[in-house]
């Protein structure tokens, strides 16, 4: 909490969304007040609408506080494109998808009359994002193209390049699992050196081997995404794919994939080696393996309230 505070008092915007996208588990229901009254202040003083919309969506969904009739206010006061697209991805957010498309058609009729390409594109992918949504994936597939080429245009290679690796997952959505698999491996070579792109595609190959049920290759996929994720933002998104698998190799009772598979996460990621050995060490007791003094030994090692509590979620996982 006290990041964020200090973020907040030292008026940086970018970070506080940032924080609060991956911290705001974290904060009780007294403390995640305080905060989004503190950052909802910051982001009407800085005109940033895009921690606005983070704002009004966490009052929403974690404190059951409706402000979405503020922000339908402030759009229509400001009228100005950044205010309108976030408030559609709002509606995106809170499940108003036709609502959110109406504006995003809207959006995109402005600002075709005058010629904003980048408003454009970006109205493009988030159009495509609802339509995946309404499970409409032919259609989600035809606006991610439109907004490749646009971004092609205009020489944003990397956004070309997140889109592709979205489009390919919307493939596997779809049901094409080999397509989506080979369009991922196409943009593998172009990725290279790019680790958040990295991170991307290979959390996309581990969610189509995990709905394979084929979780050795879906804990490889983890592996490296957590590798390449290693100290940056998104190193949270891929722990958090990790734990889905595991959580589901406990829900099925697949013990032995768990423990044969733990040695290489810690061996890759040392400064998790306690917590690694302490889930295999779960997983060995829930297969009577080991005796629960020798579980709780392994356990006890970890110091990390937040990592005792994932192993305490794990330990609770029953079909």
């Amino acid at each position: 909490m006290e990041e964020i505070l200090k973020a907040i008092e030292e008026k940086d915007c970018k970070k506080v969304a940032n924080l609060l996208y991956h911290r705001v588990d974290e904060l009780g229901d007294e403390e995640l007040k305080e905060v989004l009254e503190k950052a909802e202040k910051l982001a009407l003083e800085c005109g940033d609408f895009e921690l606005y919309k983070l704002t009004v969506y966490y009052f929403n969904e974690l404190l059951g506080i409706d402000k979405l009739g503020e922000f339908e206010k402030l759009a229509e006061e400001k009228d100005t494109f950044e205010v309108k697209f976030e408030l559609a991805d709002l509606y995106y957010l809170i499940g108003e998808l036709e609502k959110s498309l109406d504006l995003y058609r809207a959006l995109l009729e402005e600002e075709t009359e005058k010629g904003n390409k980048e408003n454009i594109a970006k109205i493009y992918y988030a159009m495509a994002l609802v339509h995946e949504e309404l499970q409409e994936y032919e259609k989600a597939v035809e606006l991610m193209k439109k907004a490749e080429e646009m971004y092609q245009e205009l020489g944003k290679g990397d956004e070309v390049l997140k889109i592709a690796i979205h489009r390919a997952y919307v493939v596997f959505e779809a049901g094409d699992t080999y397509e989506a698999k080979a369009m991922l491996a196409g943009l593998l070579p172009k990725v290279l050196g790019k680790k958040d792109l990295l991170v991307e595609i290979h959390l996309s190959f581990e969610e189509i081997f995990e709905e394979d049920e084929n979780y050795d290759a879906a804990l490889q996929e983890c592996l490296y995404a957590l590798i390449y994720a290693r100290g940056a933002d998104y190193e949270d998104v891929a722990f958090g794919a990790l734990m889905d698998v595991l959580w589901q190799l406990f829900l099925e009772d697949d013990f032995e994939t768990v423990y044969l598979h733990m040695d290489m996460f810690a061996r890759a990621l040392p400064e998790l080696a306690d917590f690694f050995e302490a889930v295999k060490a779960l997983a060995l007791y829930k297969d009577g393996k080991i005796d629960v003094d020798e579980a709780r030994k392994a356990i006890e090692k970890v110091k990390d309230d937040r990592l005792l509590d994932l192993l305490e979620f794990l330990g609770e996982a029953e079909m």
